[in-house]
């Protein structure tokens, strides 16, 4: 129980001797940087007898002793130690029986103490090897006094080991005993839980003492056990020899057990959502979020659907540290892009430890809404001078800002910015008055068609303001169309292709021309670009085409004919005869669904195979889970495929997809590589469940009061995101505890959460006078993880 973790009456030699036992654990894991004066082991884990079977423990011994050797007296390695124990009846400590037996093992003994006692077998092998290095001692090392003092147990700092707990099994016996013994007296002992506690850092009283706030019995014990902190200098050494002010029993403890087990403490991070809000195309959350076992900020993710988006939460909050002493730099506000709809918006704590256990901290349902543009056209006139004007007004609800509209005259466009003032429309929306528009775009004389749109400031539908037709005065008699097929060819997939220009001297706009091969026939726009065209008629340069009809095996005769703008008048650009050879056909493609089985985590998984004989390359894949489908490319290696079709082994495909609970229809098709046909895969049904998750209570400490007549009071609110009833609160003060339920009223969190109002809670407790640690925690009603709303220190007068 000594600074070392052995007794000091050792000579300088076997204190030598001890620290070349510590030394050599340099392949460690364990980061003191992690290490908590306050919390350096859980209750639950301290407690927890059940950890490891003796053919556990026996197991373990043989690896960290795989290449002991004997004593030089023939004192055994502990994986090989014996010793006949006797029984010990249950009693105050210990509330079980130990029943005793002839030349039982030290994993017998060690897992046998734990269950009577109620002490986590790892806790006894940590301290066997921080007090005595007995679990990897070997050789010169392995001494008799070594197993006699194996706990450390009445080995003061000042005064030789006392003899009446001579013994392996006594040592254990009486270790485990007085660890439960502290949990079963805790005011008999200078260190207590829920406090602030003076730990020195050495016997040498001129080495001073640090205050640590002791946040639960476990701790406690080990301080009570072995009463030194490390100072900065044991902690930055790892294992090694800090400074005259060291001490390294606590130390070394927490290194052999995390190194050995993994962390001692597993806390959940905590974290708050304050506010989640959404504009058209994107939604952003605010809250905080810390790990209580750090100081430094953590990955906080946000999930919208199935997209997610890390970040740390980095921003300042001065608020935070005074409620849990972690730092002020733990706030976040967080952007993430979404399309318009109902979306499920959840925030993850992540843990500082590496395997840790992650927090949820809130799942918010919020619809992203982007409105259409409105707006409205006025009036739409010609004049003389070939101009064509319109006015009206346009806005998009989603903002106060002017947007751009778009005007057509026919199909030449202009886009510009409806910002003139109309106070009547911001009057009428409340979107301000900068949304009238006042447009003109030059036409030649006749018949126009004036068309104009609204567009939408973000992603999203625009609207059709209306189309009206005016005439433009001075209209000329009607000029019929020109133009010139420059070429028609066969192709070797079964079509034809046509190409030329024509336009109507009418207008600038693009006509319509109509192909025919044989007695089939389409119809189509000449409005692709000739700059030529556009330099010798002067009426712009979009009238040239290229377009393709299909056509069958043969001799084909392939005529186009140009369609006045304005009359029924037709300009016969000519016919071509050409040969049509026949298109090679096309082969449907092959697949298969090898499987399709619902997941745990409410998803669903096709695997299989499909390819087209057409092509080596990997096909699309559509999966559809009750209608809702995702897109795919089926390019897995699946060398079984390309042995059978020689089209190459990147063919197989595991698709997964989120899926409701319940029964559902999950089907696959393949896409055709060359034409656009599908290949149905097949159906199948499965049957999807999802677990419900136990989220961890939230809550909030909103004051601690001392009153005059010695009480203490705290107030605040708690609930469980899983029900909407009141959940039980426990306050301690100091190791004193009350329960309580938290049924107040509170009508703001019944507004934030949507689970009812009853969720407030101000409770009272007596104390003396003094300095007291108050803590309040919100317990999960059903199995799972409790939240510590938040500790205060207050002097009560």
């Amino acid at each position: 129980m000594s600074i070392r973790g052995a007794s000091s009456v050792l000579v300088l030699a076997v204190v030598l001797t001890l620290l070349a036992w510590i030394a050599p654990q340099t392949s460690r894991a364990a980061d003191l940087s992690k290490f908590d004066p306050g919390l350096i082991i859980s209750d639950a884990l301290f407690y927890d007898s059940g950890t490891m079977s003796a053919d556990a423990v026996q197991a373990f011994l043989d690896l960290k002793g795989k290449n002991c050797a004997n004593g030089p007296d023939g004192t055994p390695c502990l994986r090989s130690y014996r010793e006949s124990t006797t029984t010990r009846a249950a009693d105050a400590k210990c509330a079980g029986s130990y029943v005793g037996a002839a030349n039982e093992t030290a994993a017998q003994i060690i897992t046998k103490v734990g269950r009577a006692c109620g002490i986590n077998p790892q806790v006894i092998l940590a301290t066997l090897q921080k007090e005595q290095g007995l679990v990897t001692a070997s050789g010169s090392g392995l001494v008799p006094s070594r197993y006699r003092s194996a706990m450390g147990y009445g080995c003061p700092d000042t005064a030789a080991c006392d003899s009446l707990y001579y013994g392996f099994f006594n040592q254990v016996y009486s270790a485990a005993a007085q660890f439960r013994n502290y949990a079963n007296n805790p005011t008999r002992y200078s260190h207590r839980a829920g406090q602030l506690n003076a730990v020195r850092y050495h016997p040498d009283p001129t080495c001073g003492s640090g205050n640590v706030f002791i946040q639960n019995q476990a701790t406690a014990s080990l301080y009570n056990y072995t009463p030194y902190q490390p100072n900065p200098a044991a902690l930055a050494a790892g294992y090694g020899t800090g400074d005259r002010c060291s001490s390294y029993g606590n130390r070394n403890f927490w290194n052999y057990f995390t190194d050995w087990f993994g962390p001692t403490v597993d806390r959940l991070p905590t974290g708050f959502v304050d506010t989640v809000s959404t504009t058209p195309e994107s939604i952003t959350v605010t809250g905080w979020a810390l790990d209580l076992d750090t100081s430094a900020p953590i990955p906080v993710h946000v999930y919208v659907g199935s997209a997610s988006q890390s970040f740390v939460a980095n921003l300042s909050r001065p608020d935070l540290d005074a409620t849990f002493h972690r730092g002020s730099q733990h706030g976040f506000s967080a952007t993430v892009p979404a399309t318009p709809g109902t979306w499920q918006v959840c925030v993850y704590a992540i843990n500082d430890w590496v395997g840790g256990s992650n927090a949820l901290i809130s799942c918010r349902s919020v619809v992203v809404t982007n409105k259409a543009p409105t707006g409205f056209v006025d009036s739409v006139t010609a004049t003389a001078d070939g101009t064509i004007t319109a006015s009206g007004w346009a806005l998009d609800p989603d903002t106060n800002d002017s947007i751009t509209v778009h005007m057509y005259v026919d199909s030449t466009s202009k886009a510009f910015v409806a910002n003139a003032i109309r106070t009547d429309i911001g009057a009428a929306f409340g979107k301000g008055d900068a949304h009238g528009f006042t447009a003109a775009m030059p036409a030649s004389p006749g018949p126009h068609g004036v068309c104009l749109w609204a567009i939408n400031t973000t992603p999203g539908d625009n609207t059709h303001m209306g189309c009206r037709t005016v005439i433009v005065p001075g209209a000329s008699p009607n000029v019929v169309p020109t133009g010139f097929l420059d070429s028609v060819t066969a192709n070797s997939d079964g079509t034809v292709t046509a190409s030329g220009w024509t336009l109507d001297p009418d207008t600038t706009a693009p006509i319509k021309v109509r192909m025919s091969v044989d007695s089939t026939t389409t119809t189509f726009v000449a409005d692709a670009s000739r700059p030529d065209v556009g330099a010798a008629f002067g009426k712009g340069a979009n009238h040239g085409f290229t377009t393709t009809m299909p056509a069958a095996a043969g001799s084909r005769v392939v005529c186009l004919q140009a369609l006045d703008a304005t009359t029924a008048d037709v300009l016969q650009l000519g016919c071509r005869t050409v040969t049509v050879a026949a298109a090679v056909p096309n082969t449907l493609p092959t697949g298969f669904i090898d499987s399709v089985v619902p997941n745990a985590d409410g998803t669903v998984t096709a695997s299989g195979w499909t390819l087209d004989p057409d092509t080596m390359a990997p096909l699309t894949v559509e999966m559809s889970v009750d209608g809702l489908t995702q897109t795919f490319v089926a390019d897995g290696r699946r060398p079984d495929v390309g042995a059978i079709f020689g089209r190459g082994d990147n063919h197989g495909y595991t698709l997964t997809m989120n899926a409701a609970a319940g029964s559902r229809a999950v089907c696959l098709r393949a896409r055709d590589a060359n034409v656009p046909a599908y290949l149905d895969l097949g159906c199948r049904t499965v049957t999807v469940v999802v677990p419900a998750a136990n989220r961890a209570p939230t809550g909030f400490l909103d004051s601690v009061v001392v009153n005059a007549d010695r009480t203490i009071t705290a107030a605040g609110w708690a609930l469980d995101p899983d029900t909407n009833a009141p959940i039980p609160v426990h306050m301690y003060v100091d190791s004193a505890s009350k329960a309580f339920v938290a049924d107040g009223s509170r009508p703001d969190v019944g507004a934030i959460f949507g689970k009812g109002d009853n969720h407030g809670y101000t409770t009272t407790m007596p104390a003396t006078a003094g300095a007291h640690g108050v803590c309040v925690w919100a317990i999960n009603p059903t199995p799972g993880d409790n939240t510590l709303l938040g500790c205060r220190t207050v002097t009560v007068p």
